[in-house]
């Protein structure tokens, strides 16, 4: 994997917290808004086959966001040379 995004946090001073498992993220996100003096990370691990919304495709730009499943990829660009 990865770096820990979640200790990387804490050695900033933040604090991290991490969601595995979908029953993690309410509770995760509660603790979070409660706390009011430092930065808050939330880490939330997604398995990568999931499909999450909105969704920029490998190697689309920003404004070739996807909004949902039914959203076709846009035709990339040529660019100048």
């Amino acid at each position: 994997g990865g770096p820990d995004f979640v200790k990387v946090a804490e050695a900033y001073g933040a604090i991290g917290l991490r969601a595995t498992r979908p029953e993690e993220v309410e509770p995760v996100l509660k603790k979070a808004f409660k706390i009011k003096d430092k930065p808050v990370f939330m880490d939330f691990v997604v398995d990568w086959k999931e499909k999450v919304y909105p969704m920029v495709p490998a190697g689309a730009a920003i404004d070739e966001m996807l909004f949902d499943e039914e959203e076709k990829p846009k035709k990339k660009r040529k660019t100048k040379k």
